[in-house]
Order: C-alpha cells, then structure tokens, then sequence
C-alpha cells in the first residue's frame, strides 16, 4: 500500500506548472499603479499612457517564482509624491502575489513627469460653475428690474387713475344749476 500512496502523491505533485508571461505581468502592473489615487498614467518609450493603455512603462524580471518589477509614472500635480508612489508600490505587490501566487522581491516606482491634467480640469470645472452663478445672478437681477418695471408701472398707473377727473362729478355738476345758470333761467322765464 505504501507504494501506491507515493504513486499517488507524485501524480497530484505532477499535475503541471502555471507560468506567466511578461505580458500577463505588466497588465497587472500596469492596472494596480493607476489604480492608485494620484497616479495620473504610465511612462513609456512611445510618451505617457492613460489609464487602461497598454503596459509600456513596466518592466518585469522574473526569477523562478520571484518577481521585480520597475514601473515609471506620472503624477498629478498636487500630490504627496512619497505618499502615493508607496502606495503604488504596494498595490502592485498585493496585486501580484494574489491573483498570481508569485514573490514580489521590489517594486521600484519611477516618478518621470508631473502632470497638471487634473488641475486642469479642476480649473476649468470651477470656471464652469462661475459662469453658472454669473449667469443665474443674472436672471434674477433681470427677473428684479422686471418686477420692478411692472410695479412702477402700476403705481403709475394708480397714480394717473387717482389725478384724472372722473365722469361722475362732471355730470352731476350739469345737473345742478349754478348761480349763474339760475339766474339766467329766471330771465328767461320772465321774458316769456
């Protein structure tokens, strides 16, 4: 029986190797260094990658089951360097050695290039939502001298209505005789 218990040990020991490419590698690499807040993309010969790019700016050594890796970034301006490239370089051990099984022996991070992208941005969004406010203080300064205007309008408006004779008065005023008028319509009366 001992013999097939070690016929059997060999067999599960002999069932094969799992190796990776470079390649398989350098993606992994390549995703867990911009993973990292503050990594704004991966140097490479052909110029500056973007997230999701393939992998120019890894290279990879492996030794057995030992890997070392050299990784050249850029960074956003702004940005704790040390803080972020050693979270880089953790990421990327972690990330080799669990979807791998592999030995991470270094992970050198190469910070070739400051990037000024997400000032950018960050610029042209605040200069965004200024034109924004502009615009609404705006609409509101015109719907004011709109109610404004109206208001005026009307308080002229009442203003003439209240300084206007009315027809009324007038016509009563016809109506009754005046001093004047009676005493004409007396000699009227008498010379018929």
């Amino acid at each position: 029986m001992n013999e097939n218990q070690n016929v059997d040990i060999d067999r599960e020991q002999d069932n094969g190797q799992i190796t990776y490419a470079n390649e398989v590698i350098s993606t992994i690499v390549s995703v867990a260094t911009t993973e990292v807040d503050g990594i704004s993309a991966i140097a490479g010969n052909s110029g500056l990658l973007g997230k999701g790019k393939l992998p120019r700016g890894v290279r990879v050594d492996m030794n057995g089951e030992d890997v070392s890796v050299d990784v050249s970034v850029t960074v956003d301006y702004g940005m704790p360097i040390q803080k972020v490239g050693r979270s880089a370089q953790e990421n990327v051990r972690k990330s080799i050695e669990s979807m791998t099984g592999l030995h991470v022996e270094k992970v050198d991070l190469h910070v070739v290039g400051v990037s000024f992208e997400k000032e950018n941005e960050e610029l042209q969004q605040s200069q965004k939502i200024a034109l924004s406010l502009e615009a609404e203080e705006e609409q509101h300064a015109l719907e004011e001298g709109k109610a404004a205007q109206e208001t005026q309008a009307q308080e002229q408006e009442q203003e003439r209505a209240e300084d206007e004779p009315t027809d009324e008065p007038e016509a009563e005023a016809a109506d009754e005789p005046t001093g004047e008028d009676a005493g004409q319509e007396e000699e009227s009366s008498e010379q018929a």
